[in-house]
């Protein structure tokens, strides 16, 4: 369904798709940068000139692509997935993104060509999430999908440093782009056409499913900052969100209206005690298991 045109959800979904842009398309920035500087200086303009077009059509070939397939039953779901994990991979301290990207950048290059073939391989390999973001944050608006690749070109060619500096001036940055993927994720999830149906008789999982994709998507930089004793939280909120939604899927399969507040059928009152009680020990045998271990490290250490 196309977006209208200056319609407050079209504004929204273009500054989700620059924010996208900044934190995404940031890495083929880097990797034109580090590729050039290997070469002549009479060759760099001319790599980063055809790099950056090569790069830019092949994003462009794959955003065309992903349009149509996002129409795919399923794929929504799996487009939904790939960016929880990553916005995962974004805010992963001490990542190997900056590992894999270094690597991609220092491949041999022993010509112009060579040089212009690992710019264009490294942001075919690296675009992916890019692209799969863009298309779900453009809602189907092939007009939105085109300005977010349009956005995406000067950022590749002239962003890098612009990206760095201001990364590292306001790390929040990653943060926000990382709560943007995790938005989009949840919005492609709840549009996935076999599963709109169930979240439309299930209105309250909606929610439980929000709590779900953001606590999974933020946890690596949530945990980077609790204390080893807290971390468990961590692990804990996404499980609790996941049995949830199990057990409600276990009353869709078994045919048991389920309530929040009351249930009258056997059935129901026993997928209600499974749902709020059953989670519980496995809980405590996580927080124990883990405990122990926290003990043998400390002791080992000692």
């Amino acid at each position: 369904m196309e977006l209208e045109f200056f319609s407050a959800a079209f504004f929204s979904a273009l500054l989700a798709i620059v924010l996208i842009d900044l934190v995404l398309a940031g890495d083929n920035a880097l990797i034109i940068g580090l590729v050039a500087r290997n070469l002549p200086k009479e060759q760099q303009n001319k790599v980063i000139f055809w790099g950056t077009f090569g790069a830019i059509a092949i994003r462009a070939a794959m955003a065309m692509v992903v349009v149509y397939i996002l129409a795919v039953p399923g794929f929504m779901l799996a487009g939904g997935l790939a960016l929880v994990w990553i916005a995962r991979k974004l805010l992963m301290p001490g990542s190997d993104m900056a590992v894999h990207e270094e690597k991609l950048a220092n491949a041999p290059v022993t010509s112009l060509f060579g040089a212009i073939r690992t710019v264009v391989i490294a942001d075919a390999v690296m675009g992916v999430d890019n692209v799969i973001a863009i298309g779900g944050a453009a809602g189907g608006s092939m007009f939105l999908l085109i300005l977010g690749l349009a956005i995406s070109v000067p950022i590749i060619v002239w962003g890098s440093h612009l990206v760095i500096k201001l990364v590292d001036r306001f790390p929040a940055v990653i943060l926000l782009g990382g709560a943007v993927l995790a938005w989009t994720a949840y919005t492609m999830i709840v549009r996935e056409p076999f599963l709109a149906a169930w979240f439309q008789t299930h209105p309250a999982l909606k929610m439980v499913t929000a709590i779900l994709i953001f606590s999974v998507s933020m946890s690596p930089w949530i945990a980077a900052r609790l204390s080893e004793r807290m971390r468990p939280i961590t692990v804990l909120l996404p499980a609790l969100m996941i049995w949830l939604l199990g057990v409600e899927v276990a009353g869709t399969l078994l045919h048991t209206k389920l309530t929040y507040l009351s249930a009258t059928e056997t059935g129901a009152q026993v997928l209600n005690a499974v749902r709020w009680v059953g989670w519980v020990p496995l809980a405590l045998a996580f927080l124990w298991i883990r405990e122990q271990r926290l003990n043998a490290r400390q002791t080992q250490g000692i």
